[in-house]
């Protein structure tokens, strides 16, 4: 059985891989912003031996130093980074004329910077599973060959951190960890709202799928939850 560290796990796709990867008997660090609010996580908790809850805000640096602090040198074989902030309403924060320029900031802590600082803190508990995996959660609104105009924070923001993404897979390409990005999907989450296309148990089971088949030649790659490539 493998040791997951899941970050952003207290709702939505993250509580969904939580509850999947423990049913299977894996080990399931599940990472909540705010501890006293995710009671959906506590309950899954409960009713399981393999999952403990560890406090980490992604946008908060001296939190993810605390986080890997308590975690320490345990051997962590597979990161997946949920985490991640919608940028505020597509028109009244996200559109040319009405651009927030502190929510973009906000967001770009969130959906940029705080993954990148989160593949640093544990970088070394992936080096020593041998075969680690490092997954970004990012969006096809990222991707340059999305035909979708406006929400600005949100899509720059999650094309930037598929770069952070390339970047640490070329960084690391002399270690033995797997760096992917992935898009999870249209999801019926609080973010993706109740007429999306998938379910969160759809996503998360894809997003197990890939991490399962990928190797080192993989690393840098930007994927769709059913396993395709998703172009750039």
């Amino acid at each position: 059985m493998s040791n997951i560290l899941i970050v952003g796990a207290t709702r939505g796709i993250g509580l969904e891989l939580t509850k999947q990867y423990s049913d299977d008997g894996n080990s399931v660090i599940a990472c909540a912003r705010d501890k006293a609010n995710a009671s959906l996580l506590d309950e899954l908790a409960s009713g399981s031996e393999n999952i403990s809850i560890e406090q980490l805000d992604i946008a908060d640096p001296s939190s993810i130093d605390a986080a890997a602090t308590n975690i320490g040198d345990s051997v962590i074989d597979t990161v997946i980074i949920v985490a991640g902030d919608v940028g505020g309403d597509p028109m009244e924060q996200q559109s040319l004329d009405n651009i927030d320029i502190d929510q973009w900031h906000k967001t770009l802590d969130t959906n940029t910077i705080g993954p990148l600082l989160v593949a640093k803190a544990f970088k070394s508990n992936l080096v020593a599973s041998g075969n680690g995996n490092l997954m970004i959660l990012s969006s096809q609104l990222g991707a340059s060959t999305w035909p979708m105009g406006g929400m600005y924070i949100y899509s720059t923001t999650k094309a930037a951190v598929g770069k952070v993404g390339k970047i640490l897979s070329l960084d690391w390409a002399e270690d033995p960890i797997t760096v992917s990005i992935m898009h999870p999907g249209w999801v019926q989450t609080d973010m993706g709202g109740p007429g999306a296309e998938i379910t969160a148990e759809e996503s998360a089971s894809g997003i197990r799928n890939v991490i399962s088949g990928l190797t080192k030649e993989d690393s840098g790659n930007f994927y769709k939850w059913n396993g395709d490539i998703h172009p750039w």
